[in-house]
């Protein structure tokens, strides 16, 4: 299995140190990254070239080897791997963009056991929007706090969360959003969570 080349590598050149000043490198770092089609584009997107500006290894999962496409027509995305060739030991955190993605998701018995084992071993679950559908379906959020979109608001509360309206709510290692609006801070939290 590989993940998404680090910049520096091929044509382009990087300027070691010119990422997070004053933090530890995250170069090694590793991050699965969960996706179907019908993901929400930036919320894909945007993690994936900030974790990668970062120096993290990315490695995007699909649910099987084709291609995905964006629900705002970005695509074609080629995967990595599949959820069925992964394992949650060989990653440090988790990241589920959202769209209609975690609707199909959800219903993979090995992405929810995937989230399950991220969970027991605290490893950083960074969801966004509608992605609080997969944690739901893991059943890993009764009791904790965490946001969402709030059309799946209902949802989040009837699976036992302290639902808030925020822009991104870290409840241990649980990192949450609402919309692509809060991806700045949502990331900013992930990163955070990386360097320790």
């Amino acid at each position: 299995m590989t993940g998404r080349a680090r910049p520096g590598t091929g044509d382009v050149r990087v300027i070691r140190g010119a990422g997070r000043v004053g933090f530890m490198p995250l170069s090694s770092r590793k991050v699965l990254l969960l996706a179907a089609d019908d993901f929400e584009d930036m919320e894909l997107l945007y993690p994936l070239h900030r974790l990668l500006e970062e120096d993290v290894t990315v490695t995007v999962a699909g649910l099987d080897d084709h291609p995905l496409k964006g629900k705002k027509g970005y695509g074609p995305l080629p995967v990595d791997t599949t959820v069925d060739h992964v394992s949650a030991d060989e990653f440090d955190a988790l990241v589920i963009p959202g769209g209609y993605a975690p609707d199909k998701l959800r219903r993979s018995e090995t992405v929810l056991d995937l989230v399950r084992t991220f969970d027991e071993t605290n490893k950083p679950i960074a969801f966004i929007c509608h992605a609080g559908w997969v944690p739901i379906s893991a059943k890993i959020l009764k009791g904790r706090r965490a946001t969402s979109v709030g059309a799946i608001r209902d949802d989040m509360v009837n699976a036992g969360t302290h639902w808030v309206d925020e822009a991104t709510v870290v409840d241990g290692n649980l990192i949450s959003a609402r919309t692509p609006a809060d991806l700045g801070p949502w990331m900013k939290a992930l990163l955070s969570a990386l360097e320790n």
